[in-house]
């Protein structure tokens, strides 16, 4: 039997057809991002490419966004908010900057321990998409492997005037501390901050690149760092990057009991956002086997989602492939971060 379609329905759905194809093109998402790497520009090709939808992005630190967010209200522009620490994640939550959303496709691929804690309604107010390690990197020719195994080793005499650092209140750190005390407790954890101000070899300053330079120069003997700032140099063919990492090792703390701490790049849609949908489609892209491997392979993070498998070769090399990560709720990690900076005034951490 054969159907025949009356012209006018044809029309009609060839109508619908090109008004759909034309919203598609004219759509937009407006983003918010503390993400500052110039290999995220193929991720957003990507989703533009594969949607029809243009992305308008105004880049800032994790601070700068919330503090805008707040600023602009009711009529801020932004639909995705991209932040690069559990603690601001936790911060913008608390401060009612991100609309909550239910997403099967996000609920499935991500973690329930790397996501903000869901509402009474099964919404979540924000969601990780990849992790960076925190790790110590240590003078080969003047350290010994066991000597750094664990963090608590970071405040052990025997490692007095040896450590360099960033500031204690960046947010890197602050995560970190906030990790340790929800393993310690706040008292030891007092106590540990103590100790390893004790070891600096120097006041804290620089970036985390800066420190690994500290160790493969001399200036100290130990560091610690974020694993993708340790991966890029890696990956370098640059002569004096491959001087540095002859001299330096690597280790994943505390793999005989809690794990490594890890901290997140997440993101979240914005409480007042003009295009929610898009931002959804947005977030669950993030969570696609494409842009997961683009994580790993363009920005040397470890991917999140279930079953995305690691090819980068630099983050194989320093693990061997896999490594025992602590499991804490990041949120809760961001709670302590208040105490944290009490902690670190207290002991004199700048």
């Amino acid at each position: 039997m054969k159907i025949h379609l009356h012209k006018a329905v044809l029309a009609s759905a060839v109508l619908a057809l090109t008004c759909g194809a034309s919203m598609a093109q004219d759509a937009v998402l407006n983003i918010y991002s503390a993400r500052h790497y110039p290999t995220d520009e193929a991720l957003y090709a990507n989703f533009t490419k594969a949607t029809g939808i243009k992305l308008n992005r105004v880049d800032s630190d994790d601070a700068g966004i919330l503090a805008r967010l707040k600023a602009e209200g009711t009529a801020s522009p932004a639909d995705v908010i991209l932040l690069v620490d559990a603690s601001r994640l936790w911060r913008g939550e608390i401060d009612g900057l991100f609309q909550p959303v239910r997403s099967p496709v996000l609920d499935q691929a991500i973690p329930q321990q790397l996501r903000g804690k869901a509402d009474p309604e099964g919404k979540t107010p924000w969601f990780g998409f990849s992790t960076r390690a925190r790790v110590i990197v240590y003078d080969k020719l003047k350290v010994q492997k066991a000597d750094v195994a664990t963090y608590e080793s970071l405040a052990d005499p025997k490692n007095k005037g040896r450590i360099c650092i960033r500031s204690g209140s960046h947010p890197y750190n602050l995560s970190l501390f906030g990790s340790v005390m929800e393993h310690l407790g706040p008292a030891k954890t007092e106590e540990w901050l103590r100790g390893l101000v004790a070891n600096l070899a120097r006041s804290p300053k620089g970036g985390d690149t800066d420190q690994i330079k500290g160790v493969a120069s001399g200036e100290c003997s130990i560091a610690v760092t974020n694993t993708y700032y340790l991966a890029r140099i890696m990956r370098s063919s640059a002569p004096e990057d491959k001087a540095i990492m002859d001299r330096v090792g690597v280790v994943f703390p505390n793999q005989s009991s809690w794990g490594t701490h890890v901290n997140i790049a997440g993101g979240a849609v914005a409480r007042h956002a003009k295009n929610p949908a898009n931002a959804v489609k947005f977030l669950e892209y993030l969570a696609s086997p494409q842009a997961q491997d683009h994580f790993a392979n363009g920005n040397n993070e470890w991917p999140v989602a279930k079953g995305v498998s690691i090819a980068n070769p630099a983050l194989q090399a320093m693990t061997g492939g896999s490594f025992k990560s602590e499991t804490l709720p990041i949120a809760t990690v961001g709670m302590n971060q208040v105490k944290v900076q009490q902690m670190l005034d207290r002991v004199g951490f700048k």
